[in-house]
């Protein structure tokens, strides 16, 4: 049986942790921070989870993570 194929898209913005749990970076993040506030800033840096709903589907599009 082939390989099956990864979607490059959602492999460079979701990673699947060591107990399978799906993470991605805080929106925003790329430039214009100047102007939000401090606590904003912190809030940015951390990731974030994903619902379980979604789980399922990002980790058929990275099989091999």
């Amino acid at each position: 049986m082939p390989k099956i194929k990864t979607r490059q898209a959602v492999a460079k913005r979701f990673k699947v942790t060591k107990n399978g749990k799906v993470i991605k970076r805080t929106a925003g993040q790329d430039h214009f921070n100047a102007r939000e506030s401090g606590n904003t800033k912190r809030q940015k840096r951390r990731d974030t989870s994903i619902a379980k709903v979604d789980c399922k589907n990002i980790k058929m599009m990275i099989p091999y993570n």
